[in-house]
């Protein structure tokens, strides 16, 4: 005998109709075009977080958007590192690397957590392809950082310098969903890796990439005009907004912020600070005009 059919509210039926039809004009948009999400915060420690983004990841590419993925994995780092009983050190915020510890991040990013974020793409069919800045994608250079007034030296730390997309847009044109780890050659040292910020890293390569939008995962709701004050929370803010409010920013929103800065004066027409630990969030922030977070974008005059 025949299943008997559910029963279905109108409202509910007329509701998930409205979010379908809402989301025409963006998948119009951004059909066929790159989308940079760099994936961070909780959303690479909690296994349901990860899930949910997989999903998203694999529906992006099924409505005809090519997603591109670019991660670090701090947390990991340390746990390895501590694991192997080798000091953590920061200095500035920035992780100090030392040979020994820059083989721990080399192995964490390129093949832990790259492997895993893959793998759940691919538990939706073969889709994911990882792949590592130090493929030829990324050209480093070492830097420091200013504590106090002097220069420190950071160790096995870079910047990218020089981005060449043309191995993310093979895997793109192929069909596949890049999986990008924030590791950079040295461009001084041959066979030297250096240890990248992602957020850095993803801006630099949605500028390379000519993509559409940049979507940061973080772990807040996005970025707060007076932090603490929730009520504070900017769904818009331009270029020169941003410059001028950067200086007055708690300290780890600095390095997002910047990011969406670079990626926009770089050519990227939007860039925008999500909330990870809301499960699909990057799909409210692609299909929907208010968005879910706080999003940056040019000056009318630029």
């Amino acid at each position: 005998m025949a299943e008997p059919m559910p029963a279905f509210d109108d409202e509910d039926v007329t509701a998930h109709a409205r979010i379908l039809v809402e989301s025409l004009p963006w998948l119009k948009r951004y059909r066929g075009h790159v989308i940079v999400i760099k994936f961070g915060g909780n959303a690479m420690v909690d296994a349901e977080l990860e899930r949910a983004f997989a999903a998203d990841m694999v529906y992006l590419h099924h409505v005809g958007i090519k997603p591109v993925v670019i991660h670090g994995g701090g947390p990991q780092i340390s746990a390895e590192l501590t694991r192997r009983g080798i000091t953590s050190e920061f200095r500035g915020g920035l992780r100090v690397t030392s040979p020994e510890a820059m083989e721990v991040v080399r192995e964490v990013l390129a093949v832990q957590v790259s492997g895993k974020l893959a793998a759940a793409i691919n538990e939706h069919g073969d889709l994911a392809t990882t792949i590592s800045g130090e493929s030829g994608l990324f050209t480093g250079r070492r830097r420091g950082t200013v504590v106090d007034g002097e220069l420190v030296d950071l160790g096995l730390v870079g910047e990218v310098i020089a981005v060449d997309p043309s191995p993310v847009h093979a895997l793109l044109d192929s069909g596949r969903i890049p999986v990008v780890s924030s590791i950079a050659p040295d461009s001084e040292v041959p066979g030297q890796a250096l240890n990248v910020n992602a957020d850095a890293a993803a801006a630099a390569l949605a500028a390379a990439l000519g993509a559409a939008k940049l979507i940061m995962l973080t772990d807040v709701g996005g970025l707060y005009s007076d932090w603490p004050n929730r009520d504070s929370l900017v769904s818009r803010i331009t270029t020169s907004q941003l410059r001028s409010l950067l200086p007055k920013l708690e300290s780890g929103m600095i390095p997002k912020m910047t990011a969406c800065l670079d990626a926009v004066t770089g050519g990227v027409p939007k860039a925008a600070i999500v909330d990870g630990r809301v499960p699909h969030s990057t799909l409210v922030e692609v299909f929907r005009d208010t968005g879910a977070g706080t999003e940056v974008v040019p000056d009318e005059d630029e």
